[in-house]
């Protein structure tokens, strides 16, 4: 079997600190929450998000 595709399930923002994390049952992103608050961040931030080039999206198999 060849690579096999990896895609993020969390995010944050660089700027606001707003967190993310990916729901599968509708296939979108969430606001997360941690403590019982959710991290909204800034509502007019654009956000940055921390996947860039360093995330690998294919892992080799083992």
């Amino acid at each position: 079997m060849g690579p096999q595709l990896r895609r993020p399930t969390h995010r944050s923002c660089e700027l606001c600190g707003r967190v993310e994390r990916w729901d599968d049952d509708v296939a979108t992103w969430r606001v997360a929450t941690e403590d019982g608050e959710k991290q909204v961040g800034k509502p007019f931030c654009i956000h940055e998000w921390d996947i860039n080039g360093r995330f690998a999206p294919f892992k080799e198999p083992a």
